[in-house]
């Protein structure tokens, strides 16, 4: 009897009228018109917002500055030293050879970088089994010690280096968080658009039928396989410019080609963030006449270019990792 006498008094979290409120939420003509005008000044923004990458050309969606990925991604790097630690991670001292083998690379490639005013931290991780290195936004430079044998040369190490750095040259940070963010305003737009009853429905159903997977597979992944790309061809010419020999980028993805073929089954390219080795390999070496040609043009025959480019920017102000042998 308690218990009939309870559900008798309960009442609903939500009052009848406040569904129906919200049941009618978007659907008004007022309220579409303002959903549309909102969708067009979107897409008016992001036509405004598209600009060229200066390095390659190719235009992109980029509403965030370096400045600004950098403060957003300023806690990433104590983040990663911590995380690295707790999976055993062993930082090496700065005058380990290995660490100053990628600091003599680094001193080479900063200055034709193309990036001004960065202060550059390196960190080499002691883990031979571990083939990676990454730049988070702002200068900070992972690398494990792993890939140093696979590189086995200072000219196959300005290849991986400056395929990282070259993430940071072309912004591709702050290209992912621009188009995360508009993608997700248009989704809702887009949702709410339906009226508020039915766009719940209508996100539910986006999320039963992996709607969000699906964007990534048409949208996140095939743009993550463009910035790869990009990294490639911008890193090539900046070793080639640096004096280092481009040709040794071929003989570095083949070797993480066979080590990924041993490793076990490798991702078709469609359902990763980056090209297959094979692919990799083809491009590198279709861009390989302008690599050459960028090198020769930098006069490597001698130190002489070099180090005059050297001095000119230490004048400019520009701040390179220390010097390891000092």
């Amino acid at each position: 009897m308690a218990t009939q006498t309870h559900l008798r008094n309960a009442r609903p979290l939500v009052s009848d009228a406040a569904a129906r409120r919200f049941a009618k939420a978007g659907t008004g003509r007022r309220q579409r018109l303002i959903i549309l005008a909102v969708i067009v000044v979107s897409v008016g923004y992001y036509l405004s917002s598209v600009q060229r990458v200066p390095a390659t050309g190719r235009w992109r969606f980029n509403i965030l500055s370096d400045d600004l990925v950098a403060a957003a991604y300023a806690g990433s790097e104590e983040q990663t030293i911590r995380a690295i630690a707790a999976q055993g991670g062993r930082f090496l001292s700065r005058w380990d050879s290995r660490t100053m083998i990628v600091e003599r690379v680094m001193n080479r490639l900063i200055p034709v970088s193309g990036i001004k005013d960065q202060n550059w931290d390196i960190y080499v991780i002691d883990d031979p089994r571990t083939a990676n290195a990454f730049v988070l936004p702002g200068g900070k430079v992972f690398v494990y010690s792993g890939i140093l044998n696979v590189c086995g040369s200072q000219d196959a190490l300005a290849a991986v280096l400056g395929h990282e750095i070259a993430h940071s040259t072309a912004s591709h940070a702050a290209e992912r968080l621009s188009a995360a963010w508009v993608g997700n305003i248009t989704l809702g737009s887009l949702f709410f658009l339906a009226g508020a009853a039915q766009g719940l429905v209508l996100f539910g159903i986006w999320n039963l039928i992996g709607g969000y997977y699906l964007q990534d597979l048409l949208f996140y992944l095939p743009m993550g396989r463009k910035q790869e790309s990009e990294a490639d061809y911008i890193g090539l010419m900046m070793m080639a410019e640096a004096c280092y020999d481009p040709r040794t980028a071929v003989g570095f993805w083949k070797r993480m080609e066979d080590i990924q073929h041993h490793g076990g089954i490798e991702l078709p390219e469609m359902l990763s963030t980056h090209p297959t080795s094979e692919h990799r390999v083809a491009q590198i070496e279709s861009w390989m006449p302008a690599a050459l040609k960028k090198r020769s043009e930098s006069d490597c025959k001698g130190t002489a270019a070099f180090a005059k480019r050297f001095r000119s920017t230490l004048r400019g102000g520009f701040p390179l990792v220390s010097n390891p042998w000092k």
